[in-house]
């Protein structure tokens, strides 16, 4: 198993991509907390991958605030003993969210709390943790809305996100040399609930964005965890700083 015996957190586990990547870490031998605002979805995903038999357990937070972040880290280590993964996958993408000139400050704010300060408050401190035990992976959900401009625009999601990928640079060169890697992933258009649920009510956006994509479809959400368990993995020990495109060739597809 690629990651036996490892402890992986990862937040925003109890649907979507979260919880596909507790089920999988967990199949490859991780021992996994769920960190999930919802209570019922994230005890959900511990029933899941325990009824699959794997080991996981449940912690509620809003990882947009610093007591819970604290509390999310010292779960892992009084349950498990270590954090070897920190899986920064939680994030919003509100419906009122649309460009700079008619996005309310509110909406604006909201999701720069969760989705960067999120993963801010998770590596404040997680990633001392990995020090002291001499090593980690901190993997950051970012997406290509990062690498590229939209003209159909969500701009505090693609600010965010384009925040995670110099977040991540900066901690990738501050804590290698203590055995920490850091590293995003920049997911193209994935079948979540959170996508689908907003591309089902707008048959011309989801028309538009396949349109857009060499392989005429959209991801599935273990193609993506695919590549996390990589750098969760000892496999990717020499792998830090990068940010790892898996969109089936969107953003290189210039019509």
């Amino acid at each position: 198993m690629r990651l036996q015996d490892k402890v992986a957190i990862i937040t925003g586990a109890g649907g979507g991509m979260g919880r596909t990547a507790a089920l999988m870490f967990a199949a490859e031998g991780a021992r996994v907390v769920a960190a999930e605002f919802s209570e019922t979805a994230g005890r959900e995903t511990v029933r899941l991958v325990q009824e699959a038999g794997g080991e996981a357990s449940f912690v509620k937070v809003d990882v947009s605030k610093e007591a819970d972040a604290r509390a999310m880290v010292d779960h892992a280590v009084a349950t498990y003993g270590r954090v070897d993964v920190l899986y920064n996958n939680a994030g919003i993408m509100p419906e009122a969210d649309h460009s700079v000139i008619d996005t309310e400050v509110d909406v604006w704010d909201q999701v720069m709390a969760v989705n960067v300060r999120g993963v801010f408050l998770g590596c404040k401190f997680a990633i001392p943790q990995m020090v002291a035990q001499g090593g980690g992976s901190v993997i950051n959900i970012a997406s290509f809305v990062a690498l590229v401009g939209c003209s159909v625009p969500q701009d505090a999601y693609t600010a965010s996100k384009g925040a995670l990928l110099s977040l991540t640079r900066s901690m990738a060169v501050q804590f290698g040399p203590n055995g920490v890697r850091t590293n995003a992933i920049c997911p193209g258009p994935v079948e979540t609930p959170l996508l689908m649920e907003w591309l089902v009510k707008d048959e011309e956006a989801k028309r538009i964005r396949l349109a857009r994509n060499p392989t005429g479809r959209f991801g599935k959400p273990e193609e993506i965890v695919y590549m996390a368990i990589y750098l969760a993995s000892d496999e990717s020990r020499w792998t830090n700083g990068a940010q790892l495109v898996v969109d089936g060739g969107i953003t290189v597809n210039y019509f």
